[in-house]
């Protein structure tokens, strides 16, 4: 294999090697991410629900982390504005409730799934670009044996078994990604799943308060 050729497969190894490294970084980030997030919307939801009062839900919601706590200070945010004619503040306690936990929903949704395209993205390119360093170092290697005259196994194992490495690398990059993309979007969706039926409780208890 000629310098040209070993030059574009070790390329072709040093990009897959980036995107393993990207995609196990936001692989064992989303992990954190979602497990303290669910572990802080337990205990939120537990002691919530377990306030004597309005006014002691609120102080908890301010002091509390995760999810359905920012969901709940949007709430308290929109009982505490006046209504002063502006469009955001337009409507009925319950439209303005709806309309401010939508908006959490959303901003909270985006926020889950953040990085999760990388992964789609690594998982999707990773084989062709293993594919490509195969096929180039094969081409590369078949035209060697044909300027040498000799087809040996000697001569053709050792080139192309080179140049499959690529082909294995692109594999080993892609696969992890897809796992970890299908793993994310189903625990976001948990996870916001658990937000709707927090903000359609909270609507529902402070509404018509």
């Amino acid at each position: 294999m000629n310098n040209l050729s070993s030059s574009i497969v070790d390329l072709s190894l040093w990009v897959l090697a980036l995107f393993s490294i990207a995609s196990w970084t936001v692989i064992l980030v989303k992990i954190w991410i979602y497990t303290r997030l669910a572990r802080q919307d337990r205990e939120f939801h537990r002691w919530f629900w377990q306030a004597r009062s309005v006014a002691d839900a609120e102080d908890l919601a301010q002091r509390a982390k995760g999810n359905s706590a920012e969901l709940a200070r949007r709430g308290f945010a929109v009982l505490r504005a006046a209504n002063d004619g502006a469009l955001e503040r337009s409507g009925s306690r319950r439209l303005r409730l709806e309309r401010a936990m939508r908006d959490g929903l959303q901003a909270r949704q985006r926020s889950l799934e953040s990085g999760l395209m990388l992964l789609a993205g690594v998982g999707a390119t990773a084989p062709f670009v293993g594919l490509f360093g195969t096929v180039w170092g094969i081409m590369d290697a078949l035209k060697s044996i044909g300027v040498s005259g000799s087809a040996g196994l000697d001569v053709v194992a050792g080139p192309i078994g080179e140049a499959l490495v690529a082909t294995a690398f692109g594999i080993a990059a892609a696969v992890p990604a897809v796992l970890a993309y299908n793993y994310g979007l189903r625990r976001a969706k948990l996870l916001v799943a658990e937000m709707e039926n927090f903000a359609t409780d909270f609507i529902e208890l402070l509404a018509e308060e």
